[in-house]
């Protein structure tokens, strides 16, 4: 969906789609205020299993020298931290149809791994390696996915116009 790159592992990050059609009551015409109500519903999510306290950036897009290489290192309206770092990432898609909202979470942050896949030279490897322990963080041991998911669902139920 354009951003930078996001580390995809099975059983160690938390991928979530939610779709949401043009002229739904949660359907937001501004591309950056449409990931709001979606960061506070993961914020209350993650406050409810006890892993925040989660914040929901909102404003303009937080930029560093490596955001455009990878996802976790940025941070756009609606995302959420912890303590300062990135726990969750988001994108989206729009169509006339209407959006769908891209969320990732990690249980586990390789983040030597994710830069050893990038083209850079050795240094800058090493540069954004230490950018991503900086700015990013895994939510805390012990919470599962199912967990996440189910207190997820949970949160989003609350929004009007939205189904399962």
């Amino acid at each position: 969906s354009g951003g930078g790159a996001v580390l995809v592992v099975q059983c160690s990050t938390i991928w979530v789609e939610v779709e949401v059609p043009r002229g739904d009551r949660l359907w937001e015409s501004d591309v950056g205020k449409a990931f709001d109500w979606l960061g506070h519903a993961w914020a209350d999510a993650l406050d409810s299993l006890g892993l925040g306290p989660a914040v929901v950036h909102s404003g303009a897009l937080v930029r560093h020298e490596w955001s455009e290489r990878v996802c976790f290192v940025g941070l756009g309206s609606g995302e959420v931290t912890v303590h300062g770092r990135k726990v969750l990432g988001m994108s989206q898609r729009r169509s006339r149809e209407g959006a769908v909202f891209s969320c990732a979470a990690y249980l586990h942050l390789d983040g030597p791994s994710l830069v050893q896949l990038l083209a850079l030279e050795e240094e800058d490897r090493a540069r954004l390696a230490l950018a991503v322990e900086d700015r990013a963080a895994p939510l805390r041991a012990g919470v599962g996915s199912s967990e996440v998911e189910s207190a997820l669902l949970g949160c989003l139920s609350g929004y009007p116009g939205a189904t399962g």
